[in-house]
């Protein structure tokens, strides 16, 4: 049986998380156009070419100012209107579901819910945004 284009979005994102290099907490994000093409896919980590000591990582809530989130690192891949469908392996902060508001996309599907933060339900539901939760 062939896998739907959410299912197939949010395994993308799934192996995208593998390249994280959080040791606590691996994102990964995936977004495809209305033609359900992979308009890319991204992770949480560092900004490209930063390095770091092992000691950064020790410390959880030190570092986490400096992680840039997946979604974030996925927006920058395309253009405002162009994602139809963003798959992320975790939901959205409210910082990112903003964003994603912003950049217009029309459906999240997410596999599991971060307790820290749940506002995005809110802002979802505000922008209109479908929102669907997927276990893998």
């Amino acid at each position: 049986m062939r896998i739907n284009w959410n299912e197939y979005a949010l395994r993308l994102a799934d192996v995208a998380k593998l390249r994280s290099e959080d040791p606590y907490m691996q994102v990964g994000a995936c977004a495809l156009d209305y033609d359900n093409r992979v308009l890319g896919c991204a992770y949480n980590g560092l900004a490209p070419g930063k390095i770091v000591t092992p000691e950064f990582w020790v410390d959880r809530d030190a570092r986490r100012p400096f992680m840039i989130h997946a979604e974030t690192n996925l927006l920058s891949l395309f253009n405002r209107g162009a994602a139809k469908i963003v798959a992320c392996t975790l939901l959205p902060c409210s910082g990112c579901a903003q964003q994603l508001a912003a950049y217009q996309v029309k459906e999240v599907v997410y596999g599991e819910e971060y307790s820290r933060d749940t506002t995005a339900f809110d802002i979802f539901k505000f922008y209109n945004i479908k929102l669907t939760k997927i276990i893998l």
